[in-house]
């Protein structure tokens, strides 16, 4: 097959990809139609698996010769042991999830680790969209109509950092991003992020962990 180049994986991807070890066994939870884990799999030979709901991603998933499931997570999830896995991805799903914070809690008892990874709904032009407009506002990466969204929670990286101390657990390294409309280059926002990054990416883990 084929060799993955970095530029062929959306930016945000890049970033929690630089955070894998090769070799892990890693599972990707909503893992769409398995771009991360292809990327995993050839370029860091990691033992994947993913569990992703839509039947036709599925499928796509199985033809790239990926490990996955067909499943809803939250149901799903129970079915693995602690520590099953040295990562558990969440990539952009978050905020599409009824309970996050029973999701999470079993994220952190399958995974060793885990990464998730979510819209900023706390960006500058979310804000200005809302307030002179008066309409839900429609970014490059919140691209859904009010009707239409699969965004059922609305989030800010400042609300992922205060979700982290109430709940309880370890953020081991965060990446405030920027990207551009396709989401394949970005950067990195050190000023202001929960004003300014159009993406949060968290690596965490349980208080108890090494």
């Amino acid at each position: 097959m084929n060799s993955l180049h970095s530029t062929a994986v959306r930016y945000d991807l890049q970033i929690i990809a630089s955070w894998i070890k090769p070799g892990s066994k890693v599972i990707g939870l909503g893992c769409g139609e398995g771009e991360l884990l292809q990327y995993l799999k050839h370029e860091k030979q990691v033992k994947e698996t993913g569990v992703e709901l839509v039947e036709s991603r599925v499928a796509e998933c199985i033809n790239k010769g990926l490990t996955v499931i067909q499943g809803d997570i939250n149901e799903e999830i129970h079915d693995y042991a602690d520590d099953a896995f040295d990562y558990a991805v969440l990539s952009q799903t978050l905020q599409q999830v009824y309970e996050p914070l029973t999701l999470v809690h079993e994220m952190l008892r399958i995974g060793r680790k885990v990464i998730v990874s979510f819209p900023n709904f706390g960006h500058w032009f979310v804000r200005l969209q809302l307030l002179f407009t008066g309409h839900a506002p429609i970014t490059p990466q919140l691209p859904y109509q009010w009707y239409e969204t699969p965004n059922i929670r609305v989030l800010s990286i400042k609300d992922f950092r205060t979700f982290a101390k109430e709940v309880g657990f370890n953020i081991l390294k965060e990446a405030t991003i920027n990207t551009d409309r396709e989401d394949k280059t970005g950067n990195y926002v050190a000023f202001m992020p929960n004003l300014r990054a159009t993406y949060g990416i968290y690596l965490i883990s349980r208080l108890d962990s090494q």
